[in-house]
């Protein structure tokens, strides 16, 4: 059996995954963790439930506990792009929790949130930056922040950004980026524009390529049925109601659908929260509070922001 150690990494983070309940490499850590440390660019095809954020945090952060030195100001180390605040927070929390035994520091940039908490945030510098790509170059476009120091480059859920319209934002910001760096890219798909966009960021990268073992989906059951558009309301309140649901997810197309259906399931006696990308930070984490909690049985989520949940 394969051992966080037997791939090199450094002992206090070895001792960090332990202290989280990870004691053995998923198959895309087993990969992808000997490319990072030796420095290559890597090109990973991983989706999510495969462990690939500590996949590139492991490594990301061995390099940074056995070269320690503090960024200058404004500026951050190690630069990582996610599509949605939710997998930005996700992050981050990683970054920390495998770190907690190294002395650095780990920020958070997105959306939502007023932007002069991140402006004063961004002052000091930091070791680790997770950002959704639209409040980066706010803090650019406000001088807030400078990216002449990072030292590596990760561009997480690579085809999710696409499909966001990030690939814009994407053109500003990697020019900035020093042409020195590590960058190491991940997509759980690899269509010809993710595979042109990764052609551009990597030099003779290294290529790994996993599934999950067993899926989410290959874990439930899923039935289809065909109803008239003016029924669903009823229908979903119905299927709600069941004993056996303690708690649900309802997926919707757009975010007007989804406050549409909290207040269709609201009218039904039924108590729902939504999350999308209108919804004000703060607004989004009481909603997730309350499903976890148990206070809200229903939580309706935009297809987009489902993905970081």
């Amino acid at each position: 059996m394969t051992t966080f150690s037997d791939l090199a990494l450094a002992a206090p983070i070895v001792e960090a995954l332990a202290a989280k309940g990870y004691t053995e490499p998923t198959p895309i850590q087993i990969q992808a963790i000997p490319h990072a440390l030796a420095g290559r660019d890597l090109l990973g095809i991983a989706q999510t439930g495969t462990g690939k954020t500590a996949a590139f945090a492991a490594p990301i952060l061995d390099r940074l506990g056995k070269k320690p030195g503090h960024p200058p100001r404004k500026s951050t180390r190690v630069l990582v792009l996610a599509p949605t605040r939710e997998l930005a927070g996700q992050i981050a929390t990683s970054f920390r929790a495998y770190g907690q035994f190294l002395r650095l520091t780990v920020a958070t940039v997105f959306g939502g949130v007023p932007i002069n908490r991140h402006i004063r945030q961004m002052e000091r510098g930091t070791d680790v930056l997770v950002a959704t790509p639209g409040r980066l170059i706010d803090l650019i476009d406000r001088r807030a922040m400078t990216l002449d120091h990072v030292e590596v480059l990760v561009l997480d859920e690579a085809d999710q950004m696409l499909d966001l319209g990030f690939i814009h934002a994407l053109r500003r910001i990697v020019p900035l980026l020093p042409r020195r760096r590590q960058t190491l890219f991940f997509s759980a798909t690899m269509p010809a524009a993710i595979a042109e966009l990764a052609g551009s960021y990597l030099t003779d990268p290294a290529r790994v390529a996993v599934t999950p073992a067993a899926t989410t989906v290959d874990r439930i059951e899923q039935t289809a049925v065909f109803v008239d558009q003016g029924q669903k309301p009823a229908l979903l309140a119905l299927t709600l109601r069941e004993p056996s649901i303690d708690r649900a997810l309802v997926f919707t197309r757009t975010k007007h659908g989804a406050d549409r259906v909290v207040r269709q399931l609201g009218t039904a006696g039924i108590e729902a929260a939504a999350i999308h990308g209108n919804k004000s930070q703060p607004q989004r984490e009481r909603a997730l509070a309350a499903f976890r909690s148990g206070h809200c049985r229903v939580l309706v989520a935009t297809d987009i922001a489902a993905r970081g949940v």
